[in-house]
């Protein structure tokens, strides 16, 4: 059989050590390895780390500092650059940042509104009376003004039977006054075994004129018991109240809807 020829082996590379550059003598030593480089290098020529240490390295700026960073600023070098943002990575920020910026104008704007909500949920309360009443009709006997006469004894009723919706009582204040809470005590009495005497109001609407002419109206709706009934009323500069009745319970032929007292209560004065 022919011979063939030999394969030409390659030559095993040769492992030498990295020496000092020649024309790097008296230059900047590398932080990790102390290898003197040349002035000009950002990476060691023999370890190949940063000429930097990691703690004076410049660090990530926040997303808000990186969204009005100046663009002429010197790029960074090569094996430095921060990562490339893809996709949405930049309009994500701008969305991030409007929102945050909506929150704060809210906050700003509605800042008044929530220093008041505050005081008024630690206030100390007080009872303040009205200096008129009225009502739209009044059984003989138990006008408008029994409702507020701080006696639970005494009761207003429309004088005529079933839920009588759209009758109403109304309040006025010599002042423009600030409300917080009132108290309802519906029925001819507090007492429960006296309920069944009248029909209940369910579902009253307080029509609120303001100071300055605004007109606010908020729903109450009250349970079928016995007793005063407290109800968050916070509203600020109110000169008129309207209650209209618009349901009540066991409402019949031979029933009146009764409310045997109405109490307000604002911030006292002595609130230290």
């Amino acid at each position: 059989a022919p011979v063939l020829p030999g394969r030409t082996a390659a030559r095993r590379p040769q492992v030498r050590a990295v020496g000092p550059q020649a024309d790097a003598e008296g230059g900047v030593p590398c932080p990790w390895c102390s290898t003197p480089n040349r002035p000009e290098r950002h990476f060691c020529a023999r370890c190949a780390m940063s000429m930097t240490r990691g703690e004076d390295a410049p660090q990530r700026l926040p997303w808000w500092r990186r969204m009005f960073a100046d663009r002429t600023a010197e790029p960074a070098w090569a094996g430095e650059r921060p990562r490339l943002r893809r996709g949405f990575g930049r309009v994500w920020n701008w969305v991030v940042g409007a929102v945050v910026i909506g929150l704060v104008v809210a906050l700003v704007m509605n800042l008044g509104t929530m220093i008041q909500a505050t005081r008024d949920h630690f206030a100390k309360r007080a009872p303040v009376g009205p200096s008129a009443v009225k009502a739209s009709r009044s059984y003989t006997g138990h006008g408008a003004g029994l409702a507020f006469d701080k006696l639970n004894n005494t009761w207003w009723g429309p004088g005529i039977d079933q839920a009588a919706e759209g009758e109403w009582l109304e309040v006025t204040f010599d002042q423009p006054t600030r409300l917080l809470d009132l108290v309802i005590t519906p029925g001819t009495s507090p007492r429960a075994d006296q309920l069944s005497e009248s029909a209940l109001p369910r579902r009253i609407d307080a029509q609120i004129t303001l100071a300055d002419g605004e007109e606010i109206t908020r729903t109450l709706t009250l349970d079928q018991s016995a007793g005063g009934q407290r109800r968050a009323f916070r509203v600020g500069e109110v000169t008129t109240v309207r209650f209209v009745l618009r349901s009540a319970y066991d409402a019949g032929p031979k029933k009146q809807v009764a409310i045997a007292e109405i109490e307000f209560f604002g911030p006292s004065h002595n609130n230290s």
